[in-house]
């Protein structure tokens, strides 16, 4: 379904619908969280789900958000060349979901920014600038630099050495406190984010936009922190 959903998804980006891309794009995020979840809490896990798991999250979380990112360009008039910057998103996403499946310290975090949170920061961008033309997101993915700048830097985060926590259910996780503490503080935030968002009668995919930028923001003060990199055993 995760698959079935990018596909659509990047269909729908092609054909002049990227609302719908990016709705799409949050029905394989829901479709790989809950497919994930089920299978490490029923203990169901294989070496074939494994790979699989990551060939859909490529066109997901890969193809269609740079898909997404090289309409909205295209759309704005831009030259070809330029237009087509985004689509390193897609093959720097393949070599993070290529790095994870062999990677054996990302068994209970990640290393690098995780390929969903980085598409939902362009699919959430690209929803907001198509569905509020007359506001600064809109303007700015219509200029040469906002989107290839943006997929540059969220390239080099996807590939990056920096661990960051991850949100997965799992036995034992309520047992590793520093984890636990992070999982709260980011729950905390994104309740302040929605409560902001709500009060400023922003739309709804602010908010999905401002929880993926905090979760980043707060795993580069980890990061920064020594304590925290201590703590996180090299896998949050």
């Amino acid at each position: 379904m995760n698959l079935l959903s990018g596909c659509m998804g990047v269909i729908a980006a092609l054909s002049g619908y990227p609302g719908q891309a990016f709705l799409l794009m949050l029905a394989g995020a829901v479709f790989d969280f809950f497919d994930g979840m089920t299978a490490r809490l029923l203990g169901a896990h294989s070496a074939i789900g494994k790979e699989l798991d990551s060939l859909a999250d490529v066109v997901s979380f890969g193809v269609l958000p740079s898909v997404s990112l090289y309409e909205i360009m295209r759309l704005g008039g831009e030259p070809l060349w330029l237009s087509l910057i985004p689509l390193v998103l897609a093959v720097f996403s393949a070599l993070r979901l290529a790095s994870f499946n062999i990677d054996e310290r990302q068994v209970d975090g990640f290393i690098g920014l995780p390929t969903p949170a980085a598409a939902m920061i362009c699919g959430s961008i690209v929803y907001l600038a198509v569905n509020e033309p007359s506001g600064f997101l809109a303007r700015w993915c219509a200029g040469p630099v906002f989107v290839p700048v943006l997929s540059i830097v969220l390239s080099a985060l996807l590939v990056s050495g920096i661990p960051m926590f991850s949100m997965k259910i799992h036995k034992g996780a309520e047992k590793d406190i520093p984890l636990m503490i992070r999982r709260t503080g980011f729950l905390t935030m994104a309740a302040i984010i929605a409560v902001v968002v709500a009060v400023m009668k922003l739309n709804w995919a602010a908010l999905v936009l401002l929880m993926f930028v905090a979760y980043i923001l707060m795993n580069l003060v980890l990061a920064l922190v020594p304590s925290s990199g201590a703590s996180s055993r090299g896998t949050a």
